[in-house]
């Protein structure tokens, strides 16, 4: 086995570290998944950060997780995270050249491990879709939790259907205002198609500086939510009883008041409900 050192550069902020942990528990809770698809429309959508963020809050939340870089066309893992020469990759194991565990590079991130793509091959689909990768997936399987594949884009190229045949669930990048409705669906269809789950989409590079109906959606959570639950604090200090009957009776009057207040101001648009996957 290799090792490895991610270097991820800026760190998150806050939002978008909650971003990621609503998506794992998401997955999570589909049931019976455990090998995930991770594909978009076009190139450069930001999918492979995605996989990879993904792949690290499992491992975060102490899933024993692999990340395999199945974008054998244009991989952008080693030079993105800095990683450093990497000997071998996905490739040499498809190829038989290399055995599973060579392939296999261990990370500084604890429980995260990663295969990445390795050399060009002059025949990505028919790797993908051999039974040497449904094999190598099914190993994967019964040795880890999780297990996040990184496949090209699916509006040009065949591999992410073909790869898909073989995960429990494909999740669908989309980046904002860049895609269209058509061509989404399109994807979608194709998708369908191949068999595989579709768990949902995530929709990424959305604007959230409070410009726009998104700015907009998240200052109002926030600011309703951080009031109402800081209150929450206050009175269940005051209380100091910690009952549940009165917990609950606390929660009662923050519905009611919410949709009160939705039917009296007429912005129907807040409260819309957005739900990713």
């Amino acid at each position: 086995m290799q090792s490895v050192k991610l270097q991820f550069g800026q760190q998150n902020d806050y939002r978008t570290r909650e971003a990621f942990k609503t998506l794992r528990t998401n997955i999570e809770f589909c049931g019976g998944v455990k090998v995930v698809a991770v594909t978009s429309c076009t190139p450069n959508e930001g999918k492979s950060s995605i996989a990879m963020q993904m792949a690290r809050a499992f491992a975060e939340a102490g899933n024993k997780t692999m990340l395999v870089d199945a974008d054998m066309r244009k991989s952008v893992l080693v030079g993105r995270y800095k990683t450093g020469a990497v000997r071998l990759g996905l490739t040499h194991c498809l190829a038989g050249k290399a055995g599973l565990s060579d392939v296999m590079c261990e990370t500084n991130i604890p429980g995260l491990y990663v295969a990445f793509s390795g050399p060009v091959p002059p025949n990505p689909s028919e790797l993908l879709g051999g039974e040497k990768f449904a094999s190598v997936v099914e190993m994967l399987k019964g040795t880890f939790d999780y297990v996040i594949i990184d496949t090209p884009p699916l509006g040009s190229v065949i591999d992410a259907a073909v790869a898909a045949r073989n995960c429990d669930g494909t999740v669908l990048e989309v980046e904002n205002n860049a895609v269209s409705y058509k061509f989404v669906q399109k994807v979608k269809d194709q998708l369908d198609k191949s068999g595989s789950r579709i768990l949902g989409v995530v929709l990424n590079k959305v604007d959230m500086s409070g410009k726009g109906y998104y700015g907009h959606y998240g200052k109002y959570y926030g600011k309703y939510y951080g009031k109402y639950y800081g209150k929450y604090g206050e009175e269940s200090g005051s209380h100091g009883t910690g009952e549940e009957g009165k917990a609950l009776e606390d929660t009662r009057p923050f519905h009611e008041d919410m949709a009160g207040k939705e039917s009296g101001s007429g912005a129907a648009g807040d409260m819309e409900y957005i739900e990713d996957i």
